[in-house]
């Protein structure tokens, strides 16, 4: 057996814990996860080990159970937590800076089944029409009309778009890049934006980025839904994407791909009965006319 070369051969006492973090983070990077990725699992490793007051590598099981298991958190943020922690501690015990993965001693809490809520075709129309400013209109087609999860559009760039061959160039979630065909609506959007460079280049405020960020392109579409008269998020346009794609008979294997999903089993949340066909199904009910009953 080949003899495991530590990280860290100047001794625990004089590690602290960004130092730890920042090796970690080159880890993740040599194994191509994306820096959202990366920058998550950082921030959730150094709240526990700020909740629990302790170095990161003097972490216990108990101190992730109650960390996980606070009452504000919902049950998919539970296990988003305990995933990156996991993570981190499966890397620790392979350099051999701890001595073992105090993870195994915790519940994994369970991540929930959540069912798609994609926003209807109406909803859509009245988005579009009180986007009013082209910025915002471009990001709600970009969801719409190729399934862009919200970091994904803050970072698109007119180099990800072939207008010629109508393709999109994608690099989403753990780094994965993918070709997607474009849409016409996306291709006579683009008439309006630039072949080179961030279509959503950062506001004058912002220092410490190209572009703006996931959580702006959200307020942008919320802020818009709200406008238009609903309530809803960014993410819904993409569940609308995939509904619309396999109401209208597309295979759900291309439907996955499309989407990017890892597994066929993802995509096939997306088959339950749409609305569009419970109402038709509904409109089929015949109308009863009330019959008086004689005296």
């Amino acid at each position: 057996m080949r003899p495991v070369v530590s990280l860290f051969p100047q001794g625990r006492e004089t590690r602290d814990a960004l130092g730890t973090l920042d090796q970690w983070s080159a880890w993740q990077r040599g194994q191509g996860l994306s820096e959202r990725t990366i920058k998550d699992r950082r921030d959730t490793v150094l709240l526990l080990a700020t909740h629990a007051g302790v170095d990161v590598l003097d972490l216990t099981a108990d101190h992730i159970i109650a960390f996980c298991g606070r009452p504000e958190l919902s049950q998919s943020s539970r296990s988003s937590y305990h995933a990156s922690i996991r993570a981190f501690f499966k890397w620790a015990l392979r350099v051999e800076i701890v001595a073992e993965d105090p993870t195994l001693h915790t519940p994994r809490p369970r991540r929930p089944k959540g069912l798609p809520r994609p926003v209807q075709a109406a909803h859509v129309s009245v988005l579009l029409a009180a986007a009013t400013r082209k910025r915002t209109r471009a990001m709600i087609t970009l969801a719409t009309y190729a399934g862009l999860r919200v970091h994904e559009v803050a970072k698109f760039r007119g180099e990800d778009l072939d207008r010629i061959g109508g393709i999109i160039t994608v690099t989403g979630k753990g780094g994965k890049t993918a070709i997607l065909p474009a849409h016409d609506a996306i291709l006579e959007l683009a008439k309006d934006f630039p072949g080179r460079g961030y279509w959503f280049p950062a506001y004058a405020s912002q220092t410490d980025s190209p572009h703006i960020d996931s959580k702006q392109v959200s307020r942008a579409i919320s802020h818009t839904m709200r406008r238009a008269g609903f309530t809803g998020k960014a993410h819904q346009l993409r569940h609308y994407y995939a509904t619309e794609l396999l109401d209208n008979g597309v295979d759900v294997r291309v439907v996955k791909d499309l989407m990017r999903h890892e597994s066929l089993a993802t995509t096939e949340i997306y088959t339950q009965v749409s609305m569009r066909r419970m109402r038709e199904g509904i409109a089929q009910l015949p109308t009863v006319t009330p019959m008086r009953l004689a005296a």
